[in-house]
C-alpha cells in the first residue's frame, strides 16, 4: 500500500472571529468613525434608490445597502497613500476612500459637516447620474467611479476586470520605494474569473502588496455561491497560490477592520499579497430598489435573517453599550445624513414643469455639453511640445532591424528611470525569443520583468502602472494572436480608461507585438492587429518599415500619453536597412507618413512588411506608382495631408496588407478614403490583401494564405491595364 502523507499549504488561512472584548478595546475615535461612514453611505446608497425609482439615475443602480461594514471597516485600517480599485457594486468603496481623504480623522454627522465632505457627496451623487459635475463629467456614471487624487483608482463594470490594474497600482507603489499597499474589492462571481485567478498568481510570484478584498454577498445576480463553486468559503483560493488568507464576517466592521489591519501589516513587512473574504449581503436585487425574493431566487426569511446583523446597528449596539452613543444621537446621525442628501439632491433637481407634486427632473445646467461626446478619447500630444524631432542631421548606416528595436530602447531606459519592460521570457533567452530584450536585464534588472503566462494578468498590471501614474510600462507579447486573451484589459480597461473616466488622465502604455506571417506558426501565431485595433477607441497604432523609423517612432511611443500598440514582422527583424549611428533621441511626430516612391499613376498605401514589398512590386510592374508609407494607422494620427495630396494626383488607389481579408486593416481604410475623397477618385478603390482563413501550418497553404509583391504587382498590372484601356 502507498503511504500517504497529508499536504499543507505554506500561506495561512485564518478565520477572525471578535468577541465583546474586541470591542471594548477599541478606540473610541475608530468606532466614531466607523458609525458616521456607514450612516453617510447607507444614507447615500438610500437616497441613489430613491433617484432610481423615480427615473432619475439613467442606466443601472447597483446599491451596496447591507454591505457598507467591508468597505469602511477595510478602508479605515489603511493609510492615505493606499490605493483601492472596485468592481460595479462601487460606490461603498468609493465613498469610504473618499471620505477617509477629506476627513482623515473622521466626522460628526451631528455636527456642521465640512464642506468636503459635501462635496464629495455632490460630486458622487452627480457622476451617478451622469452629470458635469460628476469626477469623471458624467460619463463614468455608477459603475466607472474614479477619484486618483483620494485614492480612489477606479470602479469597473467587467467582473473581475480591475483585479489586474490593482497589482499594477501595488507595484508602482512597491517600485517608488513607498509602503503603500493596493486593495482590489471584487465579489463572489469574480472570484470565479480567469483575469483573477491569473493576478492571484503573479501576485503572489512576485510577492506584489495587493490585497484581494472578496465581498462573498452570497450571490452573483440570481446564481448562489453553492452552485457556482465546489468551495463556498471562497477565501481557500488564497493559500493554493501561496497568498496569506483571512474569513471574516462581513456585516462585522470591527472583524474586517482587524483582518485588514493584519493583512495591510503583512503587506507592508514585503511579505506578499493577501486575501480577506468578508461574508456580507446585498438587501436589494442586482441592480434596483427591488429585494432579491421578488425574484424568486431569494427567500424573506433568509433576507430577514440577514438584516438582523446589519453592520449600523451592530456598530450602534456596542457603542450605545460603552457609554459613547445615545439612542438620540444615533437617530441624530441617520437624520443628519438624510438631510445632508438631500441638500446634495436640491443642488441637481428641480421641480418638473407641469409634472405630479414632488416630481423633479435634472436641472439643465447640469447636463455635460453633447459636444464633450468624443473629447479625451486621446490627448492632445502636447506632451510633444518641445520634442526633438528627425532632421538631416542624424548620421546613418546599415543596421539589423532587430538590433535597433534592442537599442532604442536600452538608450530610453538608460534616460528615463520610469520605464518598465515585461512580458513572457523578456529576461531570458539573450534578449526574448527574438533578440528585442538583448542586454536589458543585466542593465536594469529590476524593470526587464519576465512575466508567467498570464496575457489579460501581465497587461492588467501594465495598465495598472499606466493608470497610477508613475511609471511607463512597456508590454511584450510574443505573438499578437495573443491579444485576445488580453482582450479584456486591452479594449474595456486600457483603451477605454481616459474617456470613460473624464478624459483627463493619461495612460501611458505601450504595447509592443509581432506579425509573424509567413514562419510557418500557423492560425494562431500569424496575426496582423491593425484592424482590430483601429475599430478599438484610445489607442494609438504605430507600425515601423525600417531601423531608422522604428528608432524615431518608438521614441514617440514612449513620449505619448495615450496607450500606443506598436506592430513589429518577423520578416524585418533580421533585415537590415538605414538606421542611426549612434542617435536614439530624435522624434518622429505622431501623424506623418512618408512617401517612400513617387508616381503619377496609382497611390500604393502600406505599412510595416508590405513597403517593401509594395516597392519590389512597384519595380517588378513597371508601374509609375506613388508608394506611402503610413507609420501611423489609427483614425486619429492617419496623415490624411499626404495622403490626399497623392490622391488628387494619381485619382486612383491600391491599398495593400498581408493578413485575411476579415481582420483587415484595409477594410476600414478604404472606406475612410472614399469618404473623404470620392470626388478625386477615378475609379473604386483596389485592395490587396490574404485570403479569407489565417494562414496554416503547409508552407504552400500559408503562401496561398497571405499576400506579397506577387499579389501586389498583379494588382498593379491590372490596374494599369485598366488606365491604358480607358485611354
Amino acid at each position: 500500500m502507498p503511504e500517504l502523507h497529508p499536504l499543507h499549504p505554506d500561506a495561512p488561512w485564518t478565520e477572525l472571529v471578535t468577541t465583546d472584548a474586541d470591542w471594548d478595546a477599541a478606540d473610541p475615535a475608530l468606532l466614531a468613525a466607523m458609525f458616521h461612514q456607514l450612516v453617510l453611505v447607507r444614507a447615500f446608497e438610500e437616497y441613489v434608490l430613491e433617484l432610481a425609482s423615480a427615473g432619475l439615475v439613467h442606466g443601472p443602480a447597483h446599491s451596496s445597502i447591507g454591505q457598507e461594514g467591508g468597505a469602511v471597516g477595510s478602508v479605515l485600517a489603511l493609510a492615505p497613500g493606499d490605493e483601492v480599485n472596485g468592481s460595479h457594486r462601487g460606490h461603498h468603496q468609493f465613498l469610504a476612500k473618499a471620505l477617509q481623504h477629506v476627513a482623515p480623522k473622521g466626522f460628526d454627522l451631528t455636527a456642521e459637516l465640512p464642506d468636503e465632505i459635501r462635496t464629495v457627496l455632490l460630486r458622487t451623487l452627480a457622476e451617478i447620474c451622469g452629470l458635469a459635475r460628476g469626477y469623471s463629467h458624467g460619463r463614468g456614471g455608477s459603475m466607472h467611479l474614479q477619484w486618483k487624487e483620494a485614492g480612489a483608482m477606479g470602479t469597473n463594470a467587467i467582473v473581475g476586470g480591475g483585479v489586474p490594474l490593482a497589482a499594477g497600482f501595488a507595484w508602482a507603489g512597491r517600485q517608488a520605494g513607498t509602503d503603500a499597499v493596493a486593495v482590489t474589492y471584487f465579489g463572489d462571481g469574480a472570484a470565479n474569473i480567469g483575469s483573477t485567478l491569473e493576478t492571484f498568481n503573479l501576485a503572489a510570484a512576485w510577492r506584489l502588496p495587493v490585497c484581494f478584498f472578496v465581498e462573498n454577498n452570497q450571490y452573483a445576480v440570481s446564481t448562489s455561491v453553492a452552485e457556482a463553486t465546489g468551495e463556498p468559503r471562497l477565501s481557500a483560493r488564497g493559500p493554493g497560490f501561496g497568498i496569506a488568507s483571512w474569513r471574516v464576517d462581513g456585516q462585522d466592521p470591527l472583524a474586517v477592520h482587524l483582518a485588514m489591519r493584519d493583512a495591510a501589516a503583512h503587506m507592508r513587512e514585503g511579505r506578499g499579497p493577501t486575501l480577506v473574504e468578508a461574508d456580507t449581503y446585498r438587501y436589494f436585487h442586482q441592480n434596483g430598489p427591488f429585494p432579491g425574493s421578488a425574484f424568486r431566487y431569494r427567500t424573506k426569511e433568509e433576507e430577514a435573517e440577514w438584516r438582523a446583523r446589519d453592520p449600523i446597528e451592530l456598530v450602534a449596539s456596542h457603542m450605545i453599550r460603552r457609554g459613547l452613543l445615545t439612542a438620540e444621537s444615533r437617530e441624530a446621525a441617520a437624520s443628519a445624513a438624510k438631510a445632508a442628501m438631500s441638500a446634495a439632491g436640491d443642488v441637481l433637481l428641480e421641480p418638473k414643469p407641469g409634472g405630479k407634486p414632488g416630481e423633479r427632473q435634472i436641472r439643465p445646467a447640469e447636463w455635460p455639453d453633447p459636444a464633450f461626446v468624443d473629447v479625451g478619447v486621446r490627448g492632445d500630444l502636447s506632451e510633444f511640445d518641445g520634442a526633438r524631432l528627425a532632421g538631416g542631421d542624424i548620421a546613418v548606416h546599415e543596421v539589423k532591424f532587430i538590433d535597433a528595436v534592442a537599442e532604442v530602447m536600452r538608450r530610453r531606459m538608460t534616460e528615463d528611470d520610469r520605464i518598465v519592460v515585461m512580458g513572457e521570457d523578456v529576461h531570458r533567452l539573450n534578449g526574448g525569443t527574438n533578440g528585442a530584450t538583448k542586454g536589458l536585464k543585466a542593465a536594469f534588472p529590476d524593470r526587464i520583468l519576465g512575466t508567467p503566462i498570464s496575457e489579460n494578468a501581465f497587461t492588467g498590471l501594465a495598465g495598472g502602472i499606466a493608470l497610477d501614474g508613475r511609471f511607463r510600462p512597456v508590454v511584450e507579447f510574443m505573438y499578437a494572436d495573443f491579444m485576445w486573451v488580453a482582450a479584456d484589459q486591452l479594449f474595456n480597461q486600457v483603451g477605454k480608461a481616459r474617456h470613460m473616466f473624464g478624459g483627463d488622465g493619461p495612460v501611458p502604455l505601450v504595447l509592443r507585438s509581432k506579425v509573424a506571417t509567413g514562419s510557418g506558426y500557423g492560425s494562431q501565431h500569424s496575426m496582423d492587429p491593425a484592424g482590430v485595433f483601429a475599430t478599438a477607441p484610445g489607442w494609438r497604432i504605430v507600425a515601423p518599415s525600417d531601423p531608422y523609423d522604428y528608432v524615431g517612432l518608438m521614441n514617440a511611443a514612449l513620449r505619448c500619453e495615450d496607450p500606443v500598440v506598436v506592430i513589429e514582422h518577423v520578416d524585418l527583424y533580421n533585415s537590415t536597412g538605414p538606421g542611426p549611428v549612434d542617435d536614439f533621441d530624435y522624434h518622429l511626430p505622431v501623424g506623418r507618413a512618408a512617401v517612400r516612391r513617387s508616381g503619377e499613376t496609382v497611390t500604393v498605401v502600406a505599412y510595416l512588411s508590405m513597403v517593401a514589398e509594395a516597392l519590389a512590386a512597384v519595380d517588378e510592374s513597371g508601374v509609375d506608382a506613388e508608394v506611402i508609407d503610413l507609420r501611423w494607422l489609427d483614425r486619429a494620427s492617419l496623415d490624411w495631408e499626404t495622403l490626399g495630396a497623392s490622391i488628387r494626383k494619381t485619382n486612383r488607389v491600391l491599398v495593400v496588407e498581408q493578413g485575411p481579408v476579415g481582420t483587415s486593416y484595409g477594410g476600414w481604410l478604404s472606406d475612410e478614403i472614399q469618404r473623404r475623397f470620392f470626388d478625386w477618385l477615378d475609379a473604386p478603390i483596389e485592395r490587396v490583401t490574404g485570403g479569407e482563413a489565417s494562414p496554416s501550418i503547409s508552407k504552400v497553404l500559408e503562401r496561398a494564405a497571405y499576400a506579397r509583391r506577387e499579389e501586389v504587382a498583379e494588382a498593379l498590372r491590372r490596374v494599369s491595364g485598366e488606365i491604358g484601356g480607358e485611354a
